[in-house]
């Protein structure tokens, strides 16, 4: 198999097509940073309204930017979601465990101060 080399001609300007899309995202990237970062002055000072819409609208851009992030994110959720019932399986048996421990231990100092 030959690879042939593709060579550039030195007067051909052409814009790449990602460097276009960096710039854009960049923009957004700009946009949702600075309105997280307005929403956050303006909920210290006291405007909780304005402070919130500004967050908002930061956060919803800022997701707008990571599209693949929060994709994944939202795919991974209901596997950290059974994590997390799991876990609160297993403290709600200890807890269980522990309350029926006291009832016994109860019982047994009860009956050993009546007799």
């Amino acid at each position: 198999m030959v690879v042939l080399p593709l060579q550039k001609k030195s007067g051909e300007a052409r814009m790449e097509p990602a460097a276009v899309q960096n710039e854009e995202r960049n923009l957004v990237g700009c946009a949702a940073g600075v309105s997280l970062i307005a929403g956050g002055l303006l909920l210290l000072a006291g405007r909780r309204r304005a402070g919130l819409v500004a967050a908002s609208a930061g956060a919803a851009l800022a997701m707008l930017d990571q599209k693949q992030t929060v994709r994944s994110w939202w795919l991974a959720l209901p596997s950290y979601i059974d994590g997390v019932q799991r876990t609160l399986g297993m403290v709600q048996n200890a807890v269980n465990d522990m309350a029926a421990k006291r009832e016994t231990l109860h019982r047994i100092l009860v009956s050993r101060q009546a007799g």
